[in-house]
């Protein structure tokens, strides 16, 4: 019989990993199903999307407590269908304050589950590893580090490579890129990507544009572009730019609104202005100079830092990765228009990388190497057990 999976992504990345591991799962299984809550790009892949995976992208203390309700309700709903659909395997990629308690309530049920995508427990507090075994039979995990922090724990981990390292040239070509988005070789671009999800931009927006406007008078050529997630991104940056007065013909500095193309966009700039995230990663792997930027509600960053949740000193993923400070951080209150532009600007005349910078850029991209979509699709094949394991 051909095994039946249900899969729940709540973003545009794991939409991304959902459709790399639904393919590689096919290639093991062509007849196999899929079905759940997941994006265009799952359900390109041959997936039966159940819910539109933004009803999952809410981030923050605060703000998941005024979407707790329906979170709930929604995740009772997907608790019960897939009880109904029996799959072989149960996959929530990432969105762990969703998939990690219907994981727990299915695995008691009798239901495999594998979580893709490993919490920062790096980040927040080892011991979570413990807990997240209770839900997951499996955790399929995107950077090398982390399998050996759940193997303290007993926790059957893997490492299955990030499938963004695949993406990405080791030396990319920044003309090519150029070329793709009709900028003129020698021109002085800075992307700006301010986030995925409406709240980075509301909480976000309108600092990266104040950098913007600083910038452009100390360089007056400064060719600005900003990929948006999606539309409604796309309305919400509009609507910030109209208020700081950037949307009527012939203002300045233009900034040139992508639909997409953040890749391209990357690869374009000579420097980059990003929110704090899996854009930083994919900057790194650009080899691109960036400023990383993050706020999150007031009350949820002074709940954070009370109850001393944060184990880092770090935040964004490329000074994680090298155990440094590679890259600067503008968090919370540091993060202004002019402390953004202050550190972008040194960036825009230098137009390139350090040498160091570039060898552990490069270095940190070779370890993040692998087939993500393979190793994962084996890892879960493995969960079938039987005659269909390989």
């Amino acid at each position: 019989m051909a095994p039946r999976f249900v899969v729940v992504a709540g973003e545009a990345s794991g939409d991304l990993l959902g459709a790399d591991l639904i393919a590689g799962l096919k290639a093991r299984f062509p007849n196999a199903s899929f079905a759940g809550i997941g994006g265009a790009r799952m359900h390109e892949a041959g997936m039966q999307i159940w819910q539109p995976m933004e009803r999952l992208a809410v981030m923050g203390l605060v703000e998941v407590l005024k979407h707790l309700p329906s979170l709930l309700a929604l995740r009772r709903a997907v608790f019960r269908r897939t009880l109904q659909e029996k799959p072989d395997v149960f996959i929530g990629i990432d969105a762990p304050d969703f998939n990690l308690g219907l994981e727990k309530k299915l695995k008691r049920a009798g239901i495999r589950t594998a979580h893709y995508v490993s919490p920062s427990i790096w980040a927040w507090r080892e011991n979570r590893a413990e807990r997240i075994g209770h839900s997951a039979d499996r955790v399929l995990c995107l950077f090398p580090m982390e399998p050996p922090i759940y193997a303290r724990h007993r926790v059957d981990a893997r490492f299955v490579g990030h499938p963004l390292a695949n993406a990405f040239a080791l030396h990319p070509d920044k003309l090519a890129a150029r070329r793709a988005l009709s900028l003129a070789d020698d021109a002085l671009v800075l992307a700006v990507l301010p986030g995925s999800r409406l709240g980075e931009i509301a909480r976000l927006g309108r600092d990266f544009l104040g950098a913007a406007i600083l910038l452009r008078k100390e360089f007056p050529d400064l060719r600005i572009v900003a990929p948006m997630a999606n539309a409604s991104c796309r309305a919400a940056f509009e609507e910030l730019m109209r208020g700081v007065g950037l949307a009527e013909p012939g203002t300045e500095p233009s900034v040139t609104l992508l639909d997409g193309r953040a890749h391209e966009s990357m690869l374009a700039a000579d420097a980059i202005l990003l929110a704090s995230g899996t854009a930083a990663l994919e900057a790194m792997l650009a080899k691109r100079p960036m400023v990383v930027a993050y706020r999150i509600a007031s009350m949820t960053y002074r709940i954070v830092k009370t109850l001393g949740m944060l184990k880092t000193q770090v935040y964004s993923l490329p000074n994680i990765l090298a155990g440094r400070r590679v890259v600067p951080e503008l968090m919370q209150d540091d993060c202004t228009p002019q402390s953004l532009a202050a550190a972008i600007a040194p960036m825009l005349r230098a137009r390139v990388l350090a040498a160091d910078t570039l060898n552990e850029f490069v270095r940190i991209h070779e370890s993040l190497r692998g087939e993500a979509g393979h190793d994962a699709a084996a890892a879960i094949a493995e969960l079938l057990g039987g005659e269909q394991k390989t």
